[in-house]
């Protein structure tokens, strides 16, 4: 049978989920996934760099603020 709810909660946040990733600077991707910076500032990221290393998310948190 069809999934008919699939992805219906993403249509719920602002453009959608999508944006551009702070990380790796990919424009128009949904960004879903929550990282933390050490200084306790939360990313949303694309699903490519829900794995990078702290030091990579680390360095887009100074970027972004």
């Amino acid at each position: 049978m069809a999934k008919n709810k699939r992805g219906k909660s993403i249509w719920n946040l602002p453009s959608r989920g999508r944006g551009t990733c702070p990380v790796c600077g990919s424009t128009r991707i949904k960004l879903l996934y929550t990282k933390n910076t050490s200084m306790g500032q939360q990313l949303k990221v694309c699903k490519k760099c829900s794995n990078a290393s702290q030091v990579r998310i680390d360095a887009a948190g100074h970027k972004a603020g």
